[in-house]
C-alpha cells in the first residue's frame, strides 16, 4: 500500500463519522447527552505528515556541535527519571495512558435518532394520534355571514348583485310605449308583458303609470302595433350604451372570508418509567437499566408531536422523581412492585386521559419481589391500567437468580395479543435485541 492509499485511509477515518449507533447505545456514554440533543461521539484522527525544517537539520552527513564523529566514544545513555513508585516518568504534558482519546461530537435531534433507530433496527413504529384539536391554517375558504369589514368577500357580494340585476331588469322603454296604447289599463300591459317575457313587476307599471301624459296614451292602436315599430334593447345592449350604474347589493348577499378550521389528531405520548431502587440493584443493575430506558425515551420523543414522561422509583414503596434524579437512587428497602403500579395508575388518571394519550408503562428491575406480589397485585393492575404497550425489563448481570421470578410470571400471565412484552438483559450487548423486542411488540399490535 503506498503513501497515498495510506493518506486516503486515514482522511476516510478522520472524517466526522460518529460512533455506530448500536454501539454508543451498548457502551456509549448517554449521560452526555440531554432529551433534545443526541451526543455521539466522533474520534478525531491526525491525518499523517512529513515534517522537515531546512534551518534545524544540517546537509546530508554532516555532524553537528555536539555531535561525536566517526571513531569517538558515544558514552553511556542518560537514565530516564524514575518516579518514587519505579514507573518511568512520562514526558510534562502527562503520563502514558493518563489522558483519553480527543473526541468530538455528532449532535442529532430525537427525530433523527428515531430515524436512525428505525433503520438500524429494522423498526417502523407508526405513533397513534390521540387528542383532537383545531387548527386554523389554509387559505380563507370558510365564509360566515359575520365579521370584520377587511375580510368581506366582496367580490363574491358583487356575483350575487349583478346576478339579481340581469335577473330583474327590464327595457324600461319599450313597458312605457306599451303604457301608449288606446284603451289599455295597467293590468293589461302587465298580462302583456309576462306574456312577451318582460321581467316587470304590477307594483312599477302602477308607479310610473301617472307619469305617461294623458294625451300620449293613444299613440298605438294596439301591442302589436306598438310592438312592430317599437324595437327592444336587452341587458347587455343597455349595460354597453349606459354602463352599470345600479348593482342590486343586498345584505343577505355579505359573506365574510375566514380560515379554513381544521380538525388535526395530535400525537400525544406519556411515558411511565418505573424503576426497581431497592438494595439488591446494584450499580451494574442500574447501568442497564439506564442503557434501556433512555434510547426508549429519545425514540418515543423523536415519534411523537409531544412526549411527557413519569419517573417512578420505588422499593416496598413508590414516588414520583426527576429525571435526573431517577437512575442514581438506591435505597436499602425491600422491594414490593405493585406500588409502583398503583401510583403509575394515579397518575395517569389524573394527567393523561386514555382518550387523550399514547400511554407506554416500561418497568426494570431485578425480578425480585415480595412474596405472591406479582401474581396478586401486578399482573391484575397491568390489566387494569390502559396502555399501549407494557414492558418488563428484566436487568441481572450473569443470568436470573434463583428468587428472581417477577419477570417469568409476568410472561406466563399474558398471551401475545395482550400488549405485554418481557425483555432480559444481562450485559450491554442485550440492549438493543431488548429495545427491539419491546417497539416491535407495540408496532405489531
Amino acid at each position: 500500500m503506498g503513501l497515498r492509499e495510506d493518506l486516503d485511509r486515514f482522511r476516510e477515518v478522520g472524517e466526522e463519522r460518529r460512533e455506530d449507533l448500536a454501539a454508543f447505545i451498548q457502551h456509549g456514554d448517554l449521560g452526555g447527552s440531554d432529551p433534545d440533543s443526541i451526543r455521539i461521539p466522533i474520534k478525531v484522527v491526525d491525518l499523517p505528515e512529513f515534517v522537515y525544517d531546512p534551518r534545524e537539520q544540517g546537509g546530508v552527513g554532516q555532524g553537528q556541535d555536539g555531535t561525536p564523529d566517526v571513531g569517538d566514544p558515544v558514552g553511556q545513555p542518560e537514565p530516564a527519571d524514575v518516579d518514587a513508585d519505579g514507573d518511568e516518568d512520562g514526558d510534562e504534558d502527562g503520563d502514558p495512558g493518563d489522558e483519553r482519546g480527543e473526541h468530538e461530537y455528532y449532535e442529532m435531534d430525537p427525530e433523527e435518532f428515531a430515524q436512525e433507530l428505525d433503520e438500524e433496527l429494522g423498526l417502523d413504529l407508526e405513533p397513534k394520534g390521540k387528542e383532537v384539536v383545531e387548527e386554523m391554517e389554509g387559505d380563507f375558504t370558510e365564509l360566515t355571514r359575520a365579521g370584520p369589514n377587511s375580510t368581506l368577500d366582496f367580490e363574491r357580494l358583487f356575483k350575487k348583485g349583478l346576478k339579481r340585476k340581469l335577473a330583474m331588469d327590464f327595457d324600461e322603454s319599450f313597458v312605457r310605449e306599451a303604457m301608449r296604447v288606446a284603451g289599455a289599463t295597467p293590468d293589461d300591459v302587465f298580462r302583456w308583458c309576462r306574456e312577451q317575457n318582460v321581467l316587470v313587476s304590477q307594483a312599477w307599471i302602477d308607479d310610473q303609470w301617472d307619469e305617461i301624459p294623458a294625451d300620449e296614451r293613444d299613440r298605438w292602436e294596439s301591442f302589436e302595433s306598438m310592438a312592430e315599430h317599437v324595437d327592444r334593447t336587452t341587458t347587455l345592449d343597455r349595460i354597453r350604451e349606459e354602463g352599470l350604474r345600479d348593482v342590486p347589493f343586498r345584505r343577505e348577499d355579505e359573506r365574510y372570508r375566514h380560515p379554513e378550521v381544521v380538525e388535526k389528531t395530535e400525537k400525544n405520548v406519556v411515558v411511565v418509567n418505573i424503576r426497581d431502587v431497592s438494595g439488591s440493584m446494584r450499580e451494574g443493575k442500574r447501568e442497564l437499566v439506564e442503557r434501556t430506558f433512555t434510547p426508549l425515551d429519545w425514540y418515543l420523543t423523536g415519534k411523537y408531536d409531544r412526549a411527557e414522561f413519569v419517573y417512578i422509583a420505588h422499593d416496598a414503596e413508590a414516588w414520583e422523581v426527576e429525571r435526573e434524579d431517577f437512575f442514581g437512587i438506591r435505597s436499602g428497602g425491600g422491594t414490593r412492585i405493585s406500588s409502583a403500579y398503583e401510583l403509575a395508575a394515579e397518575v395517569l388518571a389524573e394527567r393523561y386521559p386514555w382518550a387523550e394519550w399514547n400511554r407506554y408503562v416500561f418497568a426494570a428491575g431485578d425480578s425480585e419481589n415480595s412474596s405472591n406480589d406479582t401474581r396478586e397485585h401486578v399482573i391484575p393492575l397491568m390489566r387494569e391500567i390502559p396502555a399501549n404497550l407494557h414492558a418488563y425489563v428484566e436487568t441481572q448481570p450473569g443470568g436470573t437468580a434463583i428468587n428472581a421470578t417477577h419477570a417469568e410470571e409476568v410472561e406466563s400471565a399474558f398471551d401475545d395479543g395482550e400488549d405485554v412484552v418481557v425483555a432480559y438483559v444481562a450485559d450491554p450487548s442485550d440492549v438493543t435485541d431488548a429495545i427491539y423486542h419491546i417497539l416491535s411488540t407495540e408496532d405489531d399490535a
